[in-house]
């Protein structure tokens, strides 16, 4: 009852939320006082709920029996050693005060920073993305995994489900990460083999990784993963939500072929919160806009931009960010997700001040 309650309240309600990263970008999560203290912070700051990173560096952020099947550490090393599972914590913590907790999946396909894919790769190398010379894909500093690979998107699948079936989570999240592949992946053997049933045992994908078709057909593959990830989270709790974060449109399909437009006309999505992190209000609003113009009212209502505090080594000012806030709620959209907690005690919490005081996060959100 709680979760449909809550649930209610989210989707009835304007969003106000944040991401909580790992150690060392947050403290939040050093331990379990931090973690209760930063949730009386939200709550007393008018947030409703938090996007906590519970997959980071090829780590999940509690006790995975799936890692543990697969012959990985089972949670992320420093929570090993202090031994405690800050997702527990997190959501004791946070139903207390009426906070909804989605877990954050951030790395997603993404193996590690470590060049040759860490421990995921080591154990599994056929797993590796790569390009058209067969070299590893690596795009934003890290190494991915083959989102198109059967087993990857069975593990994947295993550690939200996993997270869905063993904890009073209220939804999941995915983003820029997941589901998603960087424009150059594709070329491994086991996607030809997808490719060649398809197209036939002849067919070879395209060089140019920016091929129309060869684009689309690999969205595509992502798309049908989303949905069957979509459906089999609903199949163990119908309330729970599913939220994606990826990156602005059309940027996200180009660079990342994550086909957001189609999540969202076919509604595998609950929650889209495109990362609008732009520096200051004038470019934030130019990203508003082109949504705005894009997409119907019923998917518009299925919208809460992501907010960078700082976007392009540049901080957004309070004053701007109260009028990201107020543009959102001007143009129907549901609410915002600050990136992230700690931008809300930069300059004695000048950002959550603003908020509280200025955008009416002291009140109940009614949006």
């Amino acid at each position: 009852m709680y979760l449909i309650i809550l649930k209610t309240t989210i989707i009835m309600q304007e969003i106000r939320g944040v991401w909580i990263p790992n150690l060392p970008h947050s403290r939040v999560l050093e331990s379990p006082k931090n973690i209760a203290q930063s949730l009386d912070f939200l709550a007393e700051s008018g947030f409703n709920v938090i996007f906590p990173v519970m997959w980071n560096q090829g780590y999940t952020l509690y006790p995975s029996q799936r890692m543990q099947q697969e012959g990985y550490p089972t949670i992320f090393p420093y929570f090993a050693k202090k031994n405690f599972d800050p997702l527990e914590i997190l959501i004791n913590e946070a139903h207390q005060r009426n906070i909804a907790v989605i877990p954050w999946f951030e790395y997603g396909f993404a193996a590690s920073p470590i060049v040759d894919g860490g421990h995921l790769i080591e154990k599994n190398p056929h797993w590796l993305a790569l390009d058209q010379s067969g070299n590893k894909v690596i795009h934003g500093g890290l190494t991915w995994m083959n989102s198109l690979h059967p087993e990857v998107q069975q593990f994947m699948l295993d550690l939200i489900l996993e997270v869905v079936q063993n904890y009073p989570v209220d939804g999941i999240q995915g983003d820029d990460r997941f589901p998603a592949m960087p424009i150059g992946g594709g070329y491994d053997e086991t996607t030809l083999k997808i490719y060649q049933h398809e197209y036939g045992h002849r067919a070879k994908p395209p060089l140019n990784v920016k091929d129309q078709q060869w684009m689309q057909w690999r969205a595509n593959q992502l798309t049908v993963f989303l949905r069957r990830l979509y459906f089999k989270v609903k199949a163990i709790n119908p309330n729970l939500i599913v939220s994606m974060a990826p990156a602005v449109y059309p940027f996200c399909y180009h660079h990342l072929l994550q086909d957001s437009q189609t999540w969202l006309k076919i509604e595998i999505v609950d929650l889209l919160h495109p990362q609008f992190y732009r520096e200051n209000f004038q470019r934030y609003e130019i990203e508003v806009n082109k949504i705005n113009l894009s997409l119907d009212p019923s998917q518009k209502a299925k919208i809460s931009p992501g907010i960078a505090f700082r976007a392009n080594g540049v901080n957004l000012t309070p004053n701007d960010i109260l009028k990201c806030v107020a543009l959102n709620r001007k143009k129907g959209l549901h609410g915002q997700v600050f990136f992230h907690y700690e931008g809300l005690l930069a300059n004695n919490q000048a950002n959550a001040i603003a908020l509280k005081t200025q955008a009416g996060y002291d009140q109940i959100a009614s949006h």
